[in-house]
């Protein structure tokens, strides 16, 4: 191991004596990014809690793109993982929400911030400059007329300036979370 610039780097072989495998190093790797994760613990109200926790998950997301898919697969998650988890399923359960309710509220939750954080690193754009162009490059090979309603959201509201897909994140999540609310109200 030798350091440079103030970061150890270690011969790729060499790792292996501190971790056994690969998905040892994987699972470590992934805990790190769990201990990222703003908790819903304390008296926050549980919607607060979960939309605060959501907003955290999509930024760490942003940040290790290449995490995306492992987030939820490990078969040995490590500490921050399981806290992670308890503490959502914690925050829920002393809201009222039933164990089944629970199950619901988490999918939901998950499914849509692992989307939304995988859609938004795969559109093919990054400014403004690059939507336009893309929007010209996607309709150029078709009559103008061909697919009207897609024209009209892209020239109409996509082109807009100032338009963020990233923006549509807190809308969704804030109709999931009231939707839940109101799942809870009928429970």
């Amino acid at each position: 191991m030798r350091q440079v610039a103030g970061i150890l780097q270690v011969a790729p072989m060499a790792l292996y004596r501190h971790v056994s495998n690969r998905d040892d190093l994987i699972d470590a790797m992934i805990d790190v990014l769990f201990s990222e994760i703003t908790l819903p613990l304390g008296g926050a109200h549980w919607k607060t809690a979960m939309r605060d926790r959501a907003l955290s998950l999509r930024d760490v997301l942003a940040r290790h793109r290449w995490a995306i898919g492992l987030m939820e697969s490990r078969r040995r998650p490590g500490p921050a993982n399981l806290r992670h988890h308890d503490a959502v399923i914690g925050k829920l359960r002393s809201a009222g929400f039933d164990i089944a309710m629970v199950a619901h509220a988490y999918s939901l939750l998950d499914g849509y911030i692992y989307g939304f954080a995988l859609t938004r690193m795969n559109i093919p754009f990054d400014t403004e400059d690059e939507m336009a162009a893309m929007a010209r490059d996607m309709f150029e090979p078709f009559p103008a007329n061909d697919y009207p309603n897609l024209a009209e959201f892209v020239t109409d509201h996509v082109m807009k300036p100032g338009y963020d897909y990233g923006e549509e994140f807190e809308y969704g999540l804030d109709l999931i979370l009231n939707g839940l609310e109101e799942a809870l109200a009928r429970q």
